[in-house]
């Protein structure tokens, strides 16, 4: 039984806007998979039916990460005909991918309420499956049906469609990602250009990690139409007689934000976007300001174009930081931060 409802899936899909696709036959490799592409923040993963006993294999996943990680959410591809999505969703999926849209198999989502996410080669076809409560088409084979000029024709009558396409024609770079995004796709699932066959049999899962975190950066950056996706966080000094504790108290009894502490400073946060730091020491009525990029260097470039200059940058493997040398107008320093 499916742990998200259809909703949650489609919206999570959306929101991150990236599916990594695979099969592999081990279920230990499986899970490093799966894992590796959580980490980069794609944590909806769709798990190919494409081996002998692969369901086998998908449910232990599913069994695994509901413990280990159960904000993962894993669907099943490569489903073809109603017995099999049948045999996925009891095992588990929270949505179904076929490479051919069939309407029997739409039914089967449907009374499960799961989502499904057929393959569709032509407008007819996507309007046949949106008909039959499809939310999300993939087109399939991307190149072969005509390519981002496909999906941009397609929307300009039916604006409504959400498409998705995957295949080789998805390509992890930075303007392939945003020449199909400007074309107006809602998601693109990607297979072997993001889980490389090398990565895979060296065992490197952080490679894996890094590229999807950048995957979804691009994405982020191209639909913001920006590098720079807005203020992260405010970073307040503590001045006077005020210690930063204090001042972080008074925003956590406050607002009811939850209070995290670092080694040099305190992080307020609330349930929605955005958070504030409080650093422990300053002694400066000046703040910070960190402004949210989607991609690190990518930001340098721009700002050193215009002349700006830099401090020396923190690189870590979840988060790179550096401050301009210039203030704004009032003195607050402005720093950049990119996080997995």
């Amino acid at each position: 039984m499916a742990r998200f409802s259809r909703m949650e899936v489609l919206n999570e899909t959306l929101r991150i806007g990236m599916v990594p696709t695979f099969y592999h036959p081990d279920f230990e490799t499986s899970k490093k998979i799966v894992e590796a592409c959580a980490a980069g923040g794609a944590r909806v993963v769709e798990y190919m039916n494409r081996g002998d006993n692969a369901y086998r294999v998908f449910s232990d996943l599913v069994l695994h990460f509901a413990e280990a990680d159960p904000s993962v959410i894993l669907g099943a591809g490569s489903v073809l005909d109603p017995a099999t999505a049948a045999l996925y969703i009891s095992s588990g999926a929270n949505f179904i991918v076929g490479s051919v849209f069939n309407p029997e198999v739409a039914r089967v989502c449907n009374r499960r309420k799961v989502a499904y996410m057929p393959g569709c080669g032509s407008a007819s076809e996507i309007s046949e499956a949106e008909e039959a409560g499809v939310e999300i088409c993939k087109i399939f084979p991307a190149a072969s049906v005509g390519g981002p000029d496909f999906v941009k024709a397609l929307l300009g009558p039916t604006p409504w469609s959400r498409i998705m396409p995957t295949g080789a024609a998805v390509e992890a770079t930075r303007e392939n990602i945003h020449t199909w995004f400007q074309a107006g796709v809602a998601a693109v699932g990607i297979g072997g250009n993001l889980l490389r066959p090398e990565w895979l049999r060296a065992g490197d899962w952080a490679s894996i990690s890094r590229l999807a975190s950048q995957v979804i950066g691009w994405i982020r950056e191209v639909r913001a139409g920006s590098v720079f996706l807005g203020v992260e966080h405010p970073g307040l000094y503590p001045y006077g007689e005020a210690t930063g504790r204090e001042i972080a108290e008074w925003y956590s009894q406050t607002f009811g934000f939850r209070m995290s502490e670092g080694s040099v400073s305190f992080f307020l946060q609330g349930p929605g976007p955005g958070r504030i730091e409080v650093l422990k020491e300053g002694g400066t009525d000046r703040s910070h300001v960190a402004i949210e990029v989607a991609d690190f260097e990518a930001a340098m470039a721009e700002l050193q174009a215009k002349g700006f200059e830099f401090e020396t940058p923190k690189i870590y493997p979840d988060l790179k930081a550096v401050f301009l040398k210039q203030t704004d107008p009032a003195g607050n320093r402005v720093h950049l931060i990119w996080r997995r």
